[in-house]
């Protein structure tokens, strides 16, 4: 049986205070073998995330760029700076818990893509996998992979809440009465969704208080510099078009993805972004635009960050071989 030196042992006091991450060098794994299913779900996962940018593409995809393209380079410093905005703030986030190395960037924007091309959760499941695989922790991650993502759902729902307390009264006399009927029953359901989660919350969560708070915060942070920041993109290719009118829309936009039971998101915002602004001919151009050049880094995203992980399998295979 080892022997504990009193010097080894903690003095009175020393706890780790709430909110503090240990890093990862001071903890130990509970198995020396890993299990094989993280790295053979990652592997699954990283394939249907090609399969949906195939599919993508195969759909006409990239048509978009074919529009008129925007002069004004600040339109894609911001829409570049809209895109990364997701993957930082995540980085900052399991940063600060598990104190992530540098790595972990490319594998949370490969969660980014896997989000948008496939089922929401999607994502998350890969960067769970990811995180089992290589970071060597007492207990498994699931619990704060699952804090942050009911977390972003949880700051969408209070987004598309508050923006809809706002937007609403300003322009409802523009929205069809069925669909403002459908859109009120659909913030009542948030509302209900967010009150349930905050209620149910010690069940829910498994993160300490101040670290869901902080969480919580960043992603407010998160979703308000995002959409601000494509709104002032979108001003820059066309300019015609008040900042302020940009930041509305795009306040009216996020309100609309985030609610249920609204049918044609897309084609609702789109019909009600020309009869807020007009320019029926380039605002449609614009979008185009901006869904192809999404698409476009998402290929980026992938050939850069994916090429590297199929590069670790091979390296691993050969090292079994």
């Amino acid at each position: 049986m080892p022997v504990v030196n009193a010097g080894d042992l903690p003095a009175a006091g020393d706890t780790a205070r709430d909110g503090d991450a240990a890093p990862l060098s001071a903890l130990e794994p509970l198995r020396r073998r890993r299990p094989r299913w993280p790295r053979a779900l990652a592997t699954a996962l990283t394939g249907l995330m090609l399969v949906g940018l195939a599919q993508e593409l195969l759909d006409h995809g990239l048509a978009g760029l074919t529009r008129t393209l925007p002069r004004s380079g600040w339109f894609y410093l911001l829409f570049l700076l809209s895109y990364l905005t997701t993957p930082v703030v995540d980085f900052l986030i399991f940063r600060r818990l598990w104190r992530v190395p540098a790595r972990a960037f490319g594998a949370l924007n490969l969660k980014r893509v896997a989000n948008d091309l496939l089922i929401g959760v999607t994502g998350d499941a890969y960067f769970y996998a990811w995180a089992r695989e290589r970071l060597k922790m007492v207990t498994a991650p699931f619990g704060a992979v699952k804090d942050v993502s009911i977390l972003s759902g949880l700051a969408g729902n209070t987004a598309a809440i508050l923006l809809g307390a706002i937007a609403l009264p300003l322009g409802y006399k523009l929205i069809d009465p069925d669909v403002l009927r459908a859109m009120l029953w659909s913030l009542g359901l948030t509302g209900l969704v967010v009150g349930a989660v905050l209620f149910l919350s010690p069940i829910v969560f498994s993160l300490a208080r101040t670290q869901l708070w902080w969480i919580y915060r960043w992603t407010l942070y998160r979703i308000a510099l995002s959409s601000v920041a494509l709104a002032v993109a979108w001003h820059f290719a066309m300019p015609s078009v008040s900042v302020f009118m940009w930041v509305f829309l795009m306040a009216g936009r996020l309100l609309v993805s985030r609610l249920p039971f609204l049918p044609n998101k897309d084609l609702l915002f789109a019909n009600f972004a020309i009869l807020v602004i007009g320019h029926d001919r380039a605002l449609s151009e614009l979008m185009a635009f901006t869904a192809a050049s999404t698409l476009l880094a998402h290929i980026a995203v992938v050939g850069i960050f994916g090429t590297g992980f199929v590069w670790e399998r091979l390296k691993a295979w050969r090292r079994r071989g």
